[in-house]
């Protein structure tokens, strides 16, 4: 498994994976050293988070391998559905998986996506617009909605 830490705008990133696929991406709530040279399978995961940021990329292209039991796998799988700049509810999410009633599990899976911004749980949102439960802290979550949404926050200041 190879592993690399790269700077992004919200925080410091570590990417994982090895030649199946990249396996996890993940905010560091801490200051680290950045990964001097980048190896080889991470690298085209580095590029697109990096155009993403640049706000050049909508789309990953990237193999993922991800670990996770098949219903985990099954709602991040379906979390990729979900276009740039929409967002949807946890609710509507379980809905698009076959059993409303399956709403905590969804949440629950969702909260464990091991891929940052790629499988993108950060567009999941409470049924009345809040913004709820994020690994990365809502904070982080706010900032990618903002990034991703069509209509840009002016500043008043």
């Amino acid at each position: 498994m190879e592993a690399c830490i790269i700077k992004s705008p919200l925080g410091y990133t570590k990417i994982s994976g090895d030649e199946n696929g990249i396996s996890a991406i993940s905010i560091l709530n801490s200051e680290e050293t950045e990964t001097d040279i980048i190896p080889e399978v991470l690298q085209d995961c580095v590029y697109q988070l990096q155009e993403y940021f640049e706000g050049s990329r909508k789309h990953f292209d990237l193999q993922l391998n991800p670990n996770g039991t098949s219903f985990q796998k099954k709602v991040w799988e379906q979390l990729q559905t979900i276009p740039y700049g929409k967002s949807l509810s946890y609710l509507e999410l379980s809905k698009q998986l076959g059993d409303e009633k399956a709403i905590r599990a969804v949440a629950n899976a969702n909260g464990k996506n091991p891929l940052w911004i790629v499988v993108p749980c950060h567009r999941v949102i409470g049924s009345d617009g809040s913004l709820t439960g994020y690994a990365g802290g809502l904070h982080r979550k706010q900032c990618l909605l903002e990034h991703e949404s069509p209509y840009k926050q002016q500043t008043l200041f």
